[in-house]
């Protein structure tokens, strides 16, 4: 029997992917989707969600957990700047 070559329909990132994005955003807090909805970067619900919650934890106050992803972003956009834009 030939073995049929597949291409790459196995690699990770062509894999469909598992459940609702909207609905991941619907059940995430509110304080958190009003955030997403000003953010500058694509955020997935998942990795948001985790760095919310990390941000609360630390700060134990919604408004510092919104100003520390804004830390977070503003840092990952003066990171990727120079790939995206070059040296400005």
């Amino acid at each position: 029997m030939a073995r049929q070559h597949l291409g790459n329909l196995g690699a990770p990132a062509n894999r469909r992917r598992e459940g609702d994005p909207m609905s991941a955003f619907d059940r995430l807090p509110p304080d958190l989707r009003a955030w997403l909805c000003t953010a500058a970067l694509p955020w997935s619900p998942r990795s948001a969600l985790r760095a919310w919650r990390r941000a609360l934890q630390d700060t134990g106050c919604a408004e510092a957990a919104a100003a520390r992803l804004t830390a977070i972003e503003a840092g990952q956009l003066a990171r990727q700047a120079p790939r995206v834009w070059g040296a400005l």
